[in-house]
This record gives structure tokens, C-alpha cells and sequence, in this order.
């Protein structure tokens, strides 16, 4: 009988998982330094020291890899609401907290991060599940706005989902314009952007 200790399916689960971040990582890496088109499976396996095979193992195809991107930049997006909501500052010290950690991910990126921002905006939007990542970013940003319902800094003349949305929708709209305008100074219209947002959500003398 073999004296052997039994195998530890948790202990391989872990490195498992450990590769397939790192995967993930190097991917983000390239595509955002020559852009998804460019990025060769080859070269990812290269950087992340894993064999083709390997990488098949864990991706079926270089779109399904650009999904899960896309997933953990979604992911991401959520920690910096979350991020923001324990500042313990103000609602617009909150939102000015988060544009700018949004910003600062976008401007940190390589020569082709805008090219890498619009891939994974149109893989988000060809993702089976992108009702619930919606429903997931657009729940974040209502509990942001919860918070500064209770203290008593945010209007209640509009319900809070609607400002919610206005929050999304300002997000989107200074992705877009990263995204398809030349030279955006995303970092100064974040900031902008939050100032006029806190602006428009403020509750009004006798609210």
C-alpha cells in the first residue's frame, strides 16, 4: 500500500488560480502597451513563462482573455465606489475620491491604453451577463448616494437611483471622451466632473 499523503486539491486549486491571475496580468500589461490587436498569444505566454498549451488550459481563445480583462477592470471600477464610500468625507469629497482613482487608472496605462479602454468597453457590452455587472456598478453607486442621503447632503427632490445614474452616466461620458477625443487631460476633467456632479446633488437650503 502506497505511503504516499494524500493529494491536496485546495493546494492545486490555489496555484491554479495563482497562474491564471498571472495570465491575466501580463495580458492587461501588453494589451494596454501595443494594444489588443498586436498582443501575441506567444508573447503573453512568453512574459507570464507558461507554454501555449497552457495558456489554452485556461483560455480558450484571446477574446475570452479579453472578457476576463474587462471583467477585473469592472471589478476594479467597484473597489474604487467602495474606496470612496470609506473616505468618511463628504459626498463630494467621495466623488472627487473617486474620479480620481478612476482617472489615475486610465492615465497610468501605456501609449495604447486608449485602445485598450474601447476594447474592453465593447467586450463589456459583448459580455452574456452585462445586465448584471450593470445592475452591480449602477447598486454601488446608489449605495454612494445613500450615504450622503443620510447625512443630509444630497437631494431628495429626485429619487436615488436617478442620481445614481447621473453618476454612472458622467463616468461614461469621460470614458467616452478618453476614449475618441485627442490629448483628453482626463485627470483635470475628473476632477471637473466631480466638482459639477457634488454641485448638481447637493440638497438645497430647506431640504
Amino acid at each position: 500500500m502506497s505511503t504516499l499523503p494524500p493529494s491536496d486539491p485546495s493546494r492545486r486549486e490555489r496555484k491554479k488560480l495563482a497562474l491564471h491571475g498571472r495570465i491575466l496580468e501580463v495580458a492587461a500589461e501588453l494589451f494596454s502597451e501595443y494594444g489588443f490587436a498586436d498582443a501575441k498569444v506567444a508573447e503573453i505566454c512568453e512574459r507570464a513563462d507558461v507554454a501555449e498549451k497552457t495558456f489554452f488550459n485556461h483560455f480558450a481563445s484571446k477574446h475570452e482573455l479579453l472578457r476576463e480583462v474587462a471583467n477585473a477592470s469592472l471589478d476594479d471600477l467597484l473597489v474604487d465606489v467602495e474606496s470612496a464610500r470609506k473616505t468618511g468625507l463628504t459626498t463630494a469629497a467621495r466623488l472627487e475620491h473617486f474620479f480620481a482613482l478612476t482617472a489615475e487608472r486610465v492615465a497610468q496605462g501605456g501609449a495604447m491604453h486608449k485602445e485598450l479602454v474601447n476594447e474592453l468597453v465593447h467586450a463589456v457590452h459583448r459580455m452574456p451577463d452585462k445586465s448584471q455587472h450593470a445592475r452591480r456598478l449602477h447598486a454601488a453607486c446608489e449605495a454612494l448616494v445613500r450615504d450622503g442621503l443620510a447625512a443630509g447632503e444630497l437631494t431628495r427632490r429626485h429619487a436615488p437611483e436617478t442620481l445614481a445614474q447621473m453618476i454612472l452616466g458622467t463616468y461614461y461620458v469621460l470614458i467616452f471622451d478618453y476614449v475618441n477625443l485627442d490629448d483628453h487631460p482626463i485627470r483635470e476633467q475628473a476632477a471637473k466632473a466631480a466638482r459639477c456632479l457634488a454641485d448638481a446633488l447637493a440638497a438645497k437650503p430647506g431640504e
